[in-house]
């Protein structure tokens, strides 16, 4: 599902019948990791995002650094996608807390899932205020430049 809103309040208003789900994973992360501010973010491709905080970020096919959210949310066809770019000891905060996250779908920083009653709300808060907490420290949660 492509999004293009001009507004954080437009990408809500698009998400159709998922704009309830959007809303409740927004307030939930502005509770949890507050220190990450929100923002409307271009993600992979042509595709928005809700952003969470930035920091510098750069792909070795990339000439120049750029900044990518620390947590994002899009909503898709058919799931929202709650993304987690942190990093811990080289490994993803969504792949390392997988089996605890409940009957979701997980990549290597992306968490899926059809309904907000399919995650374990509280290791997700959980792992919000870990990365809330890193950040605040001044951690580079992606890794090195």
């Amino acid at each position: 599902m492509q999004v293009n809103a001009a507004s954080r309040e437009e990408y809500f208003e698009a998400a159709g019948p998922r704009e309830g789900e959007l809303r409740q994973l927004d307030a939930i992360i502005r509770e949890f990791a507050p220190a990450l501010t929100p923002a409307l973010s271009d993600g992979m491709g042509s595709a928005q995002m809700l952003g969470y905080g930035e920091q510098p970020y750069q792909t070795k096919s990339m000439k120049e650094p750029g900044v990518w959210p620390v947590i994002a949310l899009a909503v898709q066809k058919r799931y929202l996608s709650l993304y987690v770019s942190a990093v811990i000891n080289g490994e993803y905060v969504a792949e390392r807390y997988a089996s605890q996250l409940g009957n979701v779908s997980c990549g290597k920083s992306c968490i899926r899932f059809t309904k907000m009653d399919k995650i374990n709300l509280e290791t997700l808060k959980k792992i919000l205020v870990e990365v809330n907490d890193r950040y605040v420290a001044g951690e580079m949660l992606f890794g090195s430049l």
